[in-house]
């Protein structure tokens, strides 16, 4: 099956490769991505579930919603995976007076030296190969619309004319979950973009002390480029050759299917479940399980892949009734009702 070659000596991705030279691509991605992954704890402490949900998320290609009261690094994070990956990254703080050409640029008249006029296109942070949207659910929904053209086709569209962004493309956007005055909720549709929703919670008592060492010092450790963005690229069609067994997408097809209530066996979903997870949810998770299986080291994703997944992938992809909140149902009761069947 052909793959992209990765090699750490070249900044491109080589022709493709077949049979056993796959075995060692993995080998030798898994070992770049441990690298990677102790680069990044010399900055951030106390999240590793948080930094492997990252790693995930660019790893399978997607976009991410990274959900967390304020100072828990969750914009040094997406500094950090763009200097490990080597990635050109913009931040965009999103208020409510944002406007998309804020975003995705705009055309200004200029005169030349023989005065001739002509427009010039002013390209918008979203030209960038690694995107922070803080605070996203406090752009209007005209913003957000923008920016969900930009996260589902990589391509924002000025003055009638399609502009291609730089690729590799990845969104990682950040929401806090207490303040909501002067906030637009995310649409379904824009969620939907997200691979992940990963939720940013305290570290514990031993990394944060770490923390107030490290980063009150005179000595505070910095991350380091460990792979560059065609090595991303390359990591990203290697991942998607990786085989999947018979049952982990069964597992998988169970699981999202589980979850509409117009389909599942399950009474908690069928009472307290408004709309399910679509196809979008298992191709998600199929892209997630892979990639956790390569940073675990493994040749083919797991079940256990598949359970330890499901909430980052199904959270914001089901919506409650208004039932649910009034007997005290959560999103995350709900999917653990339907991960209790594949153990």
């Amino acid at each position: 099956m052909p793959v992209a070659t990765i090699e750490t000596s070249s900044p491109r991705a080589e022709a493709p490769t077949e049979g056993a030279d796959v075995v060692q691509q993995m080998d030798r991605l898994t070992e770049r991505l441990g690298h990677a992954k102790s680069s990044i704890g010399r900055v951030i402490f106390g999240q590793g579930y948080v930094v492997e949900h990252a790693l995930v998320t660019l790893l399978a290609g997607g976009h991410g919603l990274l959900v967390g009261v304020p100072g828990l690094a969750k914009t040094r994070l997406v500094e950090t995976l763009g200097t490990v990956f080597g990635l050109e990254d913009k931040r965009v703080q999103c208020t409510p007076d944002l406007m998309p050409a804020d975003i995705v640029g705009s055309e200004i008249l200029e005169e030349d030296e023989n005065g001739k006029r002509h427009f010039r296109f002013i390209e918008g942070p979203v030209f960038a190969q690694l995107l922070m949207a803080d605070e996203i659910n406090r752009a209007s929904p005209r913003t957000q619309s923008a920016l969900l053209q930009a996260m589902q086709e990589k391509k924002v569209a000025v003055a009638g004319k399609d502009r291609m962004l730089p690729a590799p493309f990845h969104v990682l956007a950040t929401q806090n979950p207490l303040e909501h005055e002067g906030t637009y909720p995310l649409p379904e549709a824009q969620l939907d973009r997200f691979l992940m929703q990963i939720d940013v919670g305290y570290p514990d008592v031993a990394s944060e002390r770490a923390m107030l060492i490290a980063t009150t010092g005179d000595d505070e450790g910095k991350a380091v480029q460990v792979m560059t963005a065609e090595e991303l690229m390359a990591a990203q069609n290697l991942l998607r050759a990786m085989p999947v067994g018979d049952k982990v997408v069964d597992a998988i097809l169970s699981l999202v299917r589980s979850g509409r209530p117009e389909e599942s066996a399950n009474p908690l979903v069928t009472s307290h479940v408004a709309w399910g997870p679509g196809p979008r949810a298992g191709q998600a998770l199929m892209l997630a399980v892979r990639a956790r299986a390569v940073l675990d080291g493994r040749l083919s994703p797991s079940i256990e892949d598949v359970i330890l997944l499901a909430g980052p992938v199904l959270r914001h992809r089901m919506g409650l009734s208004f039932g649910a909140a009034a007997d005290g149902v959560t999103v995350d009761a709900v999917i653990d009702s339907i991960l209790a069947p594949l153990g």
